[in-house]
């Protein structure tokens, strides 16, 4: 087959060399392979073999394995880029891939390390992706790695555990929006990290662009001085050489030695139908290769290494990994609970102290996950399982409801998380479900020996307000904080203020950024801002203010349970805990949307919430009446009010004994969020 050949970043002494399978470029002593592609765009495909090292007249024994033994340390950099969402972190990591050829230029070329349909709707990074860029700089080929991380902070451990794994980030600001709340997150993340931090202001050629505005923002809020600031223009490609530039004179190489045994950081792993869990790895130490055995410092599992390999962006295999290099690794995990992010890998025979900072995720937000159709269930089981292996930070916990039918009760790291999780299971499983409206988790400390030895401990984490203990025995209650940072032109910060305090907020420190914008910090009960929160405040700051959040912490609270009957029957789905200055207010706005939602009968229905044992908001359904006496024309009064009297007896005795179906429909519109 005649091929095409593309070359690409080149500069001088190339010369084409002619094999009977492949085109190579030669630069120097370096032999290059480069992008081929056949004339007929339906035979189109691209052979990624980058930084291809051949003795002369020595060829490979494998087409398909590329040698990295030849990448020094020094000419390797690993980074990340880290933005606010929308201000163009993909569209970024698209020119870095063009302008490397990694991938032809093409204007469909579009979030090409986003692959999640979810990822590319949202305009989001849910999962982390990497990328091997080679590029030559000053007749020298530099080997790019770049970690594509989560931006959102519900994946603040992920981000945590990728940055970990770099020397360096590039911090991306849209020129026509300023510093936003997760540019803040996301900057002090890196700063705590000691990363180098490059700051680049990106969409400079948009006409609303306000870059010396932004730049004075930079300043004002990191100390970052004018000059350090690179323009560029992700879109157009405008100044990406000059980043390029920058990356490799501002972040250093990894700090790693390959004479050392083996060590390596496990940032990201994915479920292969066929391989099992895949995990994204950063080499500290030493050499991998294929056939080593390597031991998880968590689990304490032995896995034989099965294959090796570096995304280019797609999976290209390689003979081994060494010091300092990022690539992945297939060694018969089952599942990614063997692959948890965070871990510290090394060989058998060579144990190493673990990297710092380990933990396992902890869920922050709970939903009940039903079938519409109990006839799906098992559909919906298989779809949840699969997607659970793609992920290791859910939690996973069988539910039952006398209303919604069997179920799952799955526990999420936050809102955006559950969002992305849910609509991942109705794009790629046409999954219909029903979800609950969410909650999050309370710590309860019990006291008396008989209630500890039954519960097996004093302290229980409490995922489902219907599984409180009873209240006689809590001697204290804890519930999850936050802190969130607001910024918003200054004309909102009082309504953003009263809003926070209506949610329980209080301010704790305030910045003015530039001349008419404003950063605001709260700390909030997580329970507050998991359902209405983000709408209300875009609603009041027309769309302006942003708003991210960390963890904060457990802080004792007063929490009440209010629990709703339907005649005098107990509907254990409808229970929630609330703080106990809310407890009223929310029940009888809880009572009204069940007036207004459940079916009429033929008898009086009585909606009451209830607080212990005491009602404290009730609303009447009204019975739907037969006219018994319609066939009344005239005549003796006393048959109209005996027929009255027969009426309401039947219908006091049938309120007696008259069991209340609650449709599904019902459930729906008063749980979902």
């Amino acid at each position: 087959m005649k091929m095409r050949l593309l070359l690409r970043g080149f500069t001088g002494g190339v010369r084409i060399l002619q094999s009977e399978t492949y085109l190579l470029a030669r630069v120097g002593t370096n032999l290059k392979c480069c992008q081929f592609l056949p004339k007929k765009p339906t035979l189109c495909r691209t052979l990624y073999l980058s930084s291809v090292r051949l003795k002369k007249g020595k060829a490979l024994e494998d087409e398909n394995i590329v040698d990295l033994s030849e990448n020094s340390v020094d000419f390797i950099r690993n980074f990340s880029i880290i933005a606010h969402i929308d201000h163009g972190k993909s569209t970024l990591a698209d020119r870095l891939l063009e302008f490397t050829g990694v991938i032809p230029e093409s204007a469909k070329n579009a979030q090409v390390l986003d692959k999640l349909q979810v990822e590319r709707e949202r305009g989001i990074t849910v999962k982390a992706q990497t990328a091997t860029l080679f590029h030559m700089y000053k007749d020298q080929e530099y080997m790019l790695n770049l970690i594509d991380t989560p931006g959102h902070v519900d994946f603040h451990y992920e981000v945590s555990r990728s940055l970990s794994a770099t020397q360096g980030v590039i911090l991306l600001v849209d020129a026509t929006q300023g510093v936003q709340a997760q540019t803040v997150a996301n900057f002090y993340l890196a700063f705590e990290a000691n990363l180098a931090i490059i700051p680049v202001l990106n969409k400079i050629d948009l006409k609303t662009s306000k870059t010396e505005q932004v730049i004075e923002e930079l300043n004002t809020m990191f100390d970052i001085e004018p000059e350090e600031v690179l323009q560029i223009s992700a879109k157009l490609g405008i100044g990406i050489d000059k980043l390029l530039e920058a990356v490799i004179q501002k972040i250093p190489p990894p700090p790693c030695d390959v004479e050392k045994p083996f060590k390596a950081l496990l940032f990201d792993s994915w479920f292969d139908k066929y391989q099992g869990a895949v995990a994204n790895i950063a080499v500290k130490d030493g050499s991998l290769k294929k056939g080593d055995e390597i031991v998880s410092a968590y689990t304490q599992k032995r896995h034989p290494v099965m294959e090796l390999g570096f995304m280019h962006p797609l999976p290209t295999k390689t003979n081994a990994l060494y010091a300092g290099q990022v690539g992945y690794i297939v060694a018969n995990m089952r599942n990614t609970k063997e692959a948890l992010i965070g871990d510290t890998l090394y060989k058998v025979k060579s144990p190493v102290e673990p990297f710092p900072g380990f933990r396992a995720p902890k869920p922050m937000v709970f939903a009940g996950v039903f079938p519409a159709d109990q006839g799906e269930y098992f559909n919906l089981k298989v779809a949840i399982e699969r997607l659970i292996l793609n992920d290791s930070s859910i939690e996973l916990n069988v539910d039952s409801s006398d209303v919604l039918g069997q179920g799952w009760r799955l526990g999420f790291l936050g809102i955006l998380h559950m969002e992305v999780f849910n609509q991942r299971l109705e794009q790629e499983y046409d999954a219909n479900i029903i979800i609950t409206s969410p909650s999050v988790p309370y710590r309860v400390k019990i006291f008396g020996e008989k209630n500890i030895k039954m519960y097996g401990t004093d302290e229980i984490m409490v995922l489902n307000p219907s599984k409180l203990p009873n209240p006689a025995i809590i001697s204290e209650v804890l519930e999850p904080m936050v802190q969130g940072t607001v910024i918003t032109p200054s004309e909102y910060r009082k309504d953003i203020t009263t809003l926070c305090q209506d949610k329980r907020g209080h301010l704790e420190e305030e910045i003015h950024i530039g001349e008419d914008r404003i950063l605001m910090k709260f700390i909030l009960p997580l329970n507050e801002i998991v359902l209405d929160f983000f709408d209300k405040l875009k609603a009041i700051s027309s769309g302006y203010a942003s708003f991210d959040y960390e963890d904060h912490g457990y802080q004792q609270s007063q929490v009440t349970k209010v629990t709703f009957n339907l005649n005098d029957h107990e509907v254990e789905e409808l229970s929630m805990l609330v703080h106990t200055s809310k407890a009223v207010q929310e029940a009888k706005e809880m009572c009204v949307k069940l007036r207004d939602n459940v079916p009429r009968q033929l008898f009086l229905i009585a909606v009451q919430a209830r607080i212990g044992g005491q009602v404290v908001a009730r609303e009447n359904i009204k019975p739907m009446k037969k006219d018994v006496t319609a066939k009344c024309y005239g005549g003796d009064i006393t048959r109209r009010k005996k027929l009255l009297k027969n009426q309401a007896e039947k219908l006091k005795k049938m309120r007696k004994i008259g069991k209340i179906t609650v449709p599904k429909e019902t459930f729906i519109n008063i749980l979902k969020r």
